[in-house]
């Protein structure tokens, strides 16, 4: 059986102000394409809002929208780039509805060529806006990579959800995500903290450079041990929500876990598994005909998998949903 429910869901999850703007806000994002960030985006809204949360799916993967694709919802009518390029556009006049219940969207920009690098006052804008709206969940399905606008997104999130493949080479994509989100992090705060110099050194390629957060943060307790201790602060503030896609055997199942542990012993950084996704047929079949697995298929192992990852984060939040049991 699953758990019962703690709080009402209509009061959305607790432990922010009452005043209007996403109580919270998810990013989803990895360290190339292909990962299947847009399936895990559109299935964890749904999922959201089956829970009776009011959620706001946002494609924000601002080179390659399809996440209205994946929803089913025909071409949009109105998309980001309506409110990047005009100042009339308001957010509220570019939400569409995509048939779940709860569930809005927000459609990428499909005609602006250089969409992927809005300038940074259109960027600005955009988040500015995007935090006055009053859902439960704001949902940002990232593009792929490290560009500033696809970090500067993640880094808004209150769970920064990271996709992976249980492969080597996309754990170390991931890693350098991570790692690339991190230094954005403190290029943010390197003025408040005296680290200009550091932060600069830390992000060039030269030979010899600081390789992960904890040697960065190292070097800097040895040159000024009060601003060391100020960044250990933003290190451990800094915490990653780790999925698994496409785990096709019990050992990747429990490629999250090795993650999680590995990264906190070598880097020093903080990570929540929240679980791993069957590799599916259904999944694929469900694209195919531009629905939702969690539609299309609820009962399959990867709708499952979704339904559990949406559960852990309505409890990390402060609420629970009953969850499938695990495989």
């Amino acid at each position: 059986m699953g758990t019962p429910v703690l709080h009402a869901a209509s009061a959305g999850p607790p432990g922010l102000s009452k005043r209007a703007r996403p109580r919270r806000v998810i990013a989803v994002g990895g360290g190339k394409g292909g990962i299947g960030k847009t399936l895990v985006s559109a299935n964890l809204g749904i999922a959201l809002a089956q829970a009776g949360m009011r959620v706001l799916l946002v494609d924000a993967d601002l080179g390659g929208a399809n996440l209205h694709t994946c929803l089913g919802v025909g071409q949009p009518s109105a998309t980001l780039s309506d409110f990047v390029r005009s100042n009339k556009t308001r957010l509220e006049d570019i939400i569409l509805p995509t048939g779940v219940p709860q569930l809005s969207l927000i459609a990428g920009a499909q005609d602006v060529l250089d969409a992927a690098n809005i300038k940074y006052a259109q960027k600005q804008k955009l988040l500015r806006s995007l935090m006055t709206l009053p859902v439960d969940y704001l949902l940002l399905d990232l593009g792929a990579g490290t560009s500033f606008n696809t970090l500067d997104f993640f880094l808004v999130a209150d769970h920064g959800v990271l996709v992976v493949l249980p492969e080597p080479t996309a754990v170390e994509n991931a890693y350098r995500f991570v790692k690339a989100a991190f230094f954005r992090r403190l290029q943010q705060v390197e003025a408040q903290y005296g680290i200009e110099e550091l932060v600069e050194s830390a992000l060039t390629t030269r030979e010899g450079t600081l390789r992960t957060p904890h040697d960065f943060i190292s070097q800097v307790r040895k040159e000024d041990p009060a601003a060391g201790a100020r960044l250990e602060k933003e290190l451990l503030s800094f915490r990653i929500r780790l999925v698994v896609n496409q785990a096709r055997t019990d050992a990747d199942m429990t490629v999250g876990t090795a993650v999680v542990s590995a990264w906190k012993k070598f880097f020093g950084l903080e990570m929540d598994d929240l679980g791993a996704i069957r590799y599916d047929d259904e999944a694929w079949r469900a694209i195919r005909k531009r629905r939702p697995v969690l539609l299309e298929r609820p009962d399959s192992p990867a709708a499952q998998g979704l339904q559990r990852i949406a559960g852990r984060i309505l409890a990390l939040d402060g609420t629970a949903i009953p969850t499938p049991p695990s495989p």
